[in-house]
């Protein structure tokens, strides 16, 4: 007898268990426990000082760690520096953007793939024209010079030229106008379904629950809740911390 039943369960890209961190005596994050699948877009929320960032510092390889463990595609990679985090397949866009000012676009991009095969870079290149056309106009001027929005643009194409396994995106829409907003959740949710795996970090309960497959929500640097996005955004704690219902 065949069971039709579709049971598969996508593996696991990330798996964050009991993790802890701190700032000399101050302890940021309390046991943290996440897990992103492949091609999920999991969300976490909350507000500024929640931990957000500390948690990404830690998932990149910059903070150090107190206890728990980060196991990336199957391996502990917990006490791993950052630059190997980063050939593995961890690539993050930090907040405030972070671009080279200085730089021209078109070299923002190539640094996002100095660990990558020289004979793959140019078909990349040509990858993030076509997803950030602006891009393309502006390919020779300095990043500096690009809008909030562009930058924004260029920060999130330099981290995919590195073809991360995942993506760690941190407060995307921040300093930016709400048209900015929408059309930067939309290039996110529209990486998603090209079966880009994304870890999101956003102080924008609404515009991340509303796109995430998976959301968290962390106060004071633990999780508090955690459930299906659309779902959470529907959970009437959820609605009055964060969405002023």
């Amino acid at each position: 007898m065949t069971n039709n039943t579709d049971v598969t369960v996508k593996p696991l890209v990330l798996e964050i268990k009991g993790l802890t961190s701190h700032y000399g005596r101050i302890q940021a994050l309390h046991g943290i426990d996440i897990e992103v699948r492949q091609g999920q877009l999991v969300a976490l929320v909350g507000a500024n000082g929640a931990g957000k960032t500390t948690l990404l510092r830690a998932i990149s390889g910059v903070q150090p760690i107190s206890g728990g463990s980060i196991h990336f595609s199957g391996q502990d990679v917990s006490r791993a520096s950052a630059d190997k985090r980063v050939r593995a397949g961890i690539c993050q866009v930090p907040e405030g953007r972070q671009v080279f000012g200085p730089m021209s676009v078109e070299d923002n991009l190539l640094l996002g793939a100095y660990t990558r095969p020289k004979g793959e870079v140019a078909a990349d290149m040509e990858r993030m024209y076509q997803l950030f056309p602006v891009l393309r106009e502006k390919r020779s001027l300095l990043a500096g010079t690009l809008s909030g929005g562009q930058q924004q643009m260029l920060a999130m194409a330099r981290a995919l030229m590195g073809r991360p396994s995942v993506l760690l995106l941190d407060e995307p829409s921040m300093g930016l106008a709400p048209l900015l907003i929408a059309e930067i959740f939309r290039i996110v949710a529209s990486l998603r379904d090209q079966g880009i795996t994304i870890f999101l970090v956003e102080q924008n309960a609404h515009a991340a629950l509303s796109i995430a497959d998976v959301g968290y929500v962390i106060e004071t640097g633990a999780i508090i809740l955690s459930g299906p996005g659309p779902e959470l955004l529907k959970n009437e704690q959820v609605q009055s911390a964060y969405l002023g219902m």
